[in-house]
């Protein structure tokens, strides 16, 4: 996906908003922000979104000297999700299909992303997941699981702090011996790392792998040897999230993206209205 006007003004959001945590100081915030916005006046807008923005959380980071502005926000944000996981598990159990739930509560959390115009705030998250059960749900359940029983690997690929929480569920739901998780390389915005992983008990049920990369969605050349080489070999990927679809929709991988649609460009794109949860398969490209 190529950078769209309506970008431009959550490129502004979401670096002030990583501006806001990492500094105290009006005047070092005013200069940091013309920085951030002559250098999204200069960039190429026929990239992909994530790659400005991982260019300008890069810029806040390397300018103000905080390694992980958005930390307390992600333990934040794993803490609530962690509470709130023994009921949700339950109402999952209870629900008339269990695996339809679980995929419902991994792609609901999706909207726990400081980098989307329509994230929800954390107070709000109880009663979004009550309203999960409403809200539509397009394309096939079925042909996850079903996709997931004949893969020989399968690639998770984690989105945020807190949704890599409620990750849990869907994994445990799924042949759990063949699945490997992928997380961020390194901190940007509220992505989940490694270290988010191990508070999420993902790492005690799954092997998880970084990628390498601070990019905000999954840009294959920056990964790392290792993330390429389990991502190459699965015949069956799990793309959590709006970043991980723009980045990796037409690689022609055998891609299941799981997301909430957040915005009005990955609405056309995909097909779903906007707060849709979407289970979209991207089938393998075969060479001739």
């Amino acid at each position: 996906m190529k950078t769209a006007l309506e970008c431009i003004p959550c490129f502004v959001r979401q670096a002030m908003e990583a501006i806001e945590m990492s500094v105290n100081d009006v005047s070092q915030k005013k200069r940091l922000l013309r920085h951030v916005l002559r250098e999204i006046s200069i960039a190429d807008w026929t990239v992909m979104p994530v790659v400005i923005a991982q260019r300008l959380q890069r810029l806040v980071r390397e300018e103000t000297g905080q390694g992980d502005p958005y930390r307390i926000v992600k333990d934040q944000m794993n803490q609530m999700a962690l509470d709130l996981l023994p009921a949700l598990a339950e109402s999952a159990r209870c629900h008339q299909d269990s695996r339809e739930a679980v995929v419902r509560l991994a792609i609901a959390g999706n909207l726990l992303d400081s980098g989307s115009k329509s994230r929800i705030a954390l107070e709000d998250l109880s009663g979004h997941l009550d309203a999960v059960w409403d809200r539509p749900l397009v394309g096939s359940v079925a042909e996850l699981f079903e996709a997931a029983a004949e893969a020989r690997t399968i690639l998770y690929l984690a989105d945020n702090a807190g949704e890599i929480v409620f990750d849990r569920l869907l994994i445990e739901a799924l042949p759990i011996e063949k699945i490997r998780v992928a997380v961020r390389g390194f901190p940007v915005i509220n992505d989940a790392t490694l270290e988010d992983a191990r508070t999420a008990g993902i790492s005690q049920i799954v092997p998880v792998i970084s990628n390498g990369s601070d990019a905000p969605g999954t840009l294959i050349d920056e990964c790392s040897g290792e993330f390429r080489h389990w991502y190459n070999q699965a015949d069956m990927i799990i793309s959590k999230g709006q970043g991980n679809y723009e980045t990796l929709s037409g690689s022609g991988k055998p891609v299941f993206f799981l997301l909430t649609v957040k915005c009005p460009m990955i609405a056309a794109d995909i097909g779903a209205p906007v707060g849709a949860l979407v289970v979209k398969r991207e089938r393998r490209c075969e060479k001739k």
